[in-house]
């Protein structure tokens, strides 16, 4: 990556002019230059960070364990479609995690769900009840229809919700469809009458919840359920995988194509300004002082970040405004943690492959709502929860290539919700002590893991701002409350100024769609 950096910077000395240039070298923007490069453009992506990918990496960043590599941002694969891996012609090394998720509890039940449906059945009976399992099985043969249903979608520019519905979805999923999108994942999971609140709030929590500011009644929590519900990668069997090597497998493999079609990178160069001249782009201003000139201009950056480099005189008013109703506070916190070795759950002392899912700590099932409930009302006023919802992964588990010599493993708690500001106190006051907390409670279902921890990194939502480039430090730059056309939109109403950000259709997660419609729009302007 430093040779390309050095190359293009020399490029970029004796090139001002370029037919598209893209701000931002997250995987969106990667795949946006990757298109355009190949149509024939003159195409420059610039990163204001020393490294690309945006929140998709794989680092070095414990001390304590240099040779651990990890994913510090994003975790998992799921909801890049296999038509856009097809088109891009592009191959990632994708391993299923089989089983996928893990529920454990603290009074010896627990769910592992996986391939295996006769040992699940069996689980959902001995541990739940028949009934949850009838509800589980109509709740993933209803999403597993409206996956397939939308699933072209994600590759061309949105119509609204009622339009999608009558155009893509089948008639008798058509109200369900839009109800689900507009409504809440309360709402929704209801429907099914399971009769665990445990299972309900496994299944809220993991979809519903992940980087929104929202709880269980909340509009458009339903939105985000199916947005992570999407998952169609090859080998997957409808779940979320780890990319072999960790996350920034993906940025050095979108990478390598756009610098191979002729493209060019340019790393720690913060863009300044898009310049604006009677209603059209006409290039940018690097923070180095370097001007660019270009007809087209591709943000990658958030739209809160892209209204600030256009400038608000310029920028126009009416989506000025729509942007403001869609800001939502960052509400996630990241602990990248080293252990020294597999924790043992009370649930589950020996290993029958439930380190490699997604592990769902939750609170007991006799006031799981109730908890979940108090934790967003604190987070609401500014007060850190005492029992946020928890997804802990140990990918080293499935991936050896997240371990170091000494045996090292890589994990991570990713957590919902906390504060983007704390009320009367500040993170770096807090930040710590929350881990020690966040920890204590992986203790209470696996004893001893506080002792396993080698060395972590916390990411509140402030430092994901800094550390990320995110604003507000959210995850999906806009809550994915906001599905289809009523996200930002990938063309602006300035000539040459399109958006590829996690905030336009179809959502913020690793998707890489964003990107392609984006670059799309551009070729069918040009």
């Amino acid at each position: 990556m430093t040779h390309a950096t050095n190359s293009v910077t020399l490029q970029v000395a004796e090139r001002t002019r370029w037919d598209a240039v893209v701000v931002g070298a997250g995987h969106n923007g990667l795949v946006a230059g990757l298109v355009l490069a190949r149509a024939g453009l003159k195409t420059l992506i610039v990163e204001a960070k020393s490294v690309a990918g945006g929140a998709v990496r794989t680092e070095h960043v414990f001390p304590k364990a240099p040779g651990l590599a990890t994913s510090t941002g994003a975790y998992l694969l799921g909801l890049m479609q296999p038509e856009l891996l097809a088109r891009l012609e592009i191959d990632l090394p994708l391993l299923r995690r089989d089983p996928h998720y893990f529920l454990p509890t603290t009074d010896g039940r627990y769910l592992l769900f996986g391939s295996d449906q006769t040992e699940l059945e069996r689980q959902f009976v001995d541990f739940f009840s028949e009934r949850d399992l009838i509800a589980n099985r109509a709740l993933s043969a209803e999403l597993e229809a409206l996956r397939e249903d939308i699933a072209p979608t994600w590759l061309e520019a949105p119509l609204s919700i009622e339009d999608t519905a009558e155009r893509y979805v089948r008639p008798e999923l058509r109200a369900t469809f839009v109800d689900l999108c507009r409504g809440s994942v309360g709402d929704y999971l209801e429907r099914f009458e399971f009769k665990s609140d445990l299972v309900k709030a496994m299944y809220a929590v993991t979809d519903g919840f992940s980087g929104l500011y929202g709880t269980w009644d909340t509009p458009g929590t339903g939105m985000n359920f199916l947005v992570h519900n999407m998952c169609r990668l090859r080998g997957g069997g409808g779940t979320w995988m780890i990319v072999r090597g960790g996350m920034g497998t993906i940025t050095q493999t979108l990478t390598r194509h756009f610098l191979e079609a002729g493209g060019a990178l340019l790393l720690n160069q913060p863009v300044s300004e898009i310049a604006i001249e009677q209603g059209s782009v006409r290039g940018l201003g690097l923070a180095s002082g370097v001007r660019l000139t270009s007809p087209v201009v591709v943000a990658g950056s958030d739209p809160f970040t892209l209204r600030d480099l256009v400038g608000s005189a310029a920028f126009p008013h009416g989506l000025s405004e729509r942007l403001d109703a869609m800001r939502r506070p960052g509400s996630t916190f990241k602990l990248n943690l080293a252990l020294a070795g597999l924790p043992r759950f009370s649930c589950l002392p020996e290993d029958r492959g439930q380190f490699g899912p997604t592990i769902h700590l939750l609170p007991d099932e006799r006031n799981v709502m109730r908890v979940l409930q108090e934790a967003f009302e604190s987070v609401r006023q500014n007060r850190l929860p005492e029992f946020p919802t928890i997804e802990w992964y140990v990918h080293s588990t499935v991936d050896p290539t997240l371990t170091d010599a000494a045996g090292h493993l890589s994990s991570a708690l990713f957590v919902q919700w906390v504060p983007s500001t704390l009320a009367g106190t500040t993170w770096d006051a807090e930040v710590e002590a929350y881990s020690d907390h966040l920890l204590s409670i992986c203790d209470r279902f696996a004893p001893g893991t506080s002792q396993l921890v080698v060395d972590r990194m916390a990411l509140h939502p402030q430092r994901i701002e800094e550390y990320f480039g995110i604003r507000h430090g959210h995850i999906h730059h806009i809550d994915n409350s906001f599905g289809f056309s009523d996200r930002f939109p990938h063309r602006l109403p300035i000539g040459g100024l399109y958006s590829c950000s996690a905030g336009t259709h179809p959502a913020g997660s690793v998707i890489g769609s964003a990107g392609y419609i984006a670059a799309n729009c551009v070729l069918a302007d040009s």
